[in-house]
């Protein structure tokens, strides 16, 4: 009797059945972390990344590679194109070898350029974000097919090209840099003075002083921003 009383008046939930047609859709996600060593002065080179991409300095010796891969879509477990985008996860390929004094990081995957009027960029049917951690002084060149691109406390040369997409540097306050940035159609914003040109779309920043570490950024499509890291005043 009390139970009937209080759900007539609300009191007490009532529980749903989660049928099969109620799941929620979710991306697949493929995580993976590697450790490699690099020698004093080494090289870190990625080949054919594409993405967002972070390198992130630290104080160990070793490199630390995480990769993120993902569908754009979601998917419910039993929807026939779940399996047929798991497989083209599997199709993408981020291998690491170690060729004399570079660490080389290599991107495999398929291209669908069709619909597209640039050619040199072909669509992803998937997601992929990198995140790198390196020893502070280590070099960086990256080629990079299209993606941000985030730098992060490093203090060693930097070598980076993309087709489009933002690049991003936080530098260290006490570093110094040659600079040679340069991007088709964007910006170059930059904490540390230099030669600013204009042309037509783009834009040319170039910080000549001899200094220890150099600087070497190019974008086809998308701005540089280049920054002091700023450290909090002590109290």
């Amino acid at each position: 009797m009390k139970r009937t009383l209080a759900l007539m008046l609300g009191i007490l939930p009532l529980a749903a059945p989660l049928f099969a047609n109620d799941e929620i859709p979710q991306k697949i996600q493929v995580t993976k972390t590697e450790h490699a060593d690099l020698p004093a002065g080494g090289t870190l080179h990625l080949k054919n990344s594409t993405g967002e991409l972070t390198v992130q300095g630290w104080d160990q010796s070793g490199i630390e590679i995480t990769t993120i891969k993902s569908t754009k879509f979601a998917y419910k477990t039993a929807e026939p194109d779940r399996a047929k985008a798991s497989q083209h996860l599997d199709a993408v390929k981020v291998t690491v070898a170690r060729q004399a004094e570079e660490l080389v990081v290599t991107t495999d995957f398929p291209r669908n350029r069709r619909y597209l009027p640039r050619p040199s960029v072909g669509y992803r049917d998937f997601d992929l974000e990198y995140v790198i951690k390196v020893p502070r002084g280590a070099n960086i060149i990256v080629d990079h097919d299209e993606g941000e691109l985030h730098f992060d406390d490093v203090t060693g040369d930097i070598h980076a090209t993309t087709n489009q997409g933002t690049i991003t540097l936080r530098l260290p306050q006490a570093a110094q840099y040659t600079i040679d940035a340069k991007s088709r159609i964007g910006d170059v914003d930059s904490d540390i003075a230099g030669t600013t040109t204009r042309r037509h779309f783009g834009h040319e920043f170039v910080q000549a002083a001899t200094a220890p570490h150099k600087l070497y950024l190019r974008n086809g499509f998308g701005d540089i921003i280049i920054l002091r890291m700023h450290q909090p005043v002590p109290r």
